[in-house]
């Protein structure tokens, strides 16, 4: 076997997997000391999951913690759409009832247009953990 064969070869067995883990979708996301809370990045500033718990249970908690982490500038409860500042940032809270136990969250972070997806999944993992308390 030439040495350029063998080349090649490396270098495709090292780039598939690369290739196969960033194209893989949606990653599963580890909040601190808590473990995984089931949250996953959907794009660079979102993250979203699914909880145990009712629509107001959850609007009732992602609006005490954007209210303590920052201050809420605009508020939808139809809509189901909770927007927020903290730390300069612009928060959106999306909260759909999936069925009557069961909700979607999605918490969106951007600041100056950038995204702070580190700001939404400490929003996010903030009021799934506000449950245990």
């Amino acid at each position: 076997m030439s040495n350029t064969s063998l080349r090649h070869k490396i270098i495709v067995w090292l780039a598939v997997p690369i290739l196969a883990f960033s194209a893989g979708g949606c990653v599963m996301l580890a909040a601190g000391a808590v473990g995984v809370v089931g949250g996953y990045v959907v794009s660079p500033d979102t993250v979203e999951g699914n909880t145990a718990r009712s629509f107001e249970d959850v609007w009732g908690a992602a609006k005490e913690i954007t209210g303590i982490m920052g201050h809420v500038v605009g508020e939808n409860n139809p809509q189901g759409i909770l927007i927020a500042e903290i730390n300069a940032a612009r928060v959106t809270v999306t909260i759909v009832a999936i069925n009557a136990s069961t909700t979607k969250i999605a918490v969106k972070a951007r600041k100056a247009f950038m995204p702070k997806i580190d700001l939404a999944q400490d929003v996010y993992t903030k009021i799934l953990n506000s449950f245990d308390r």
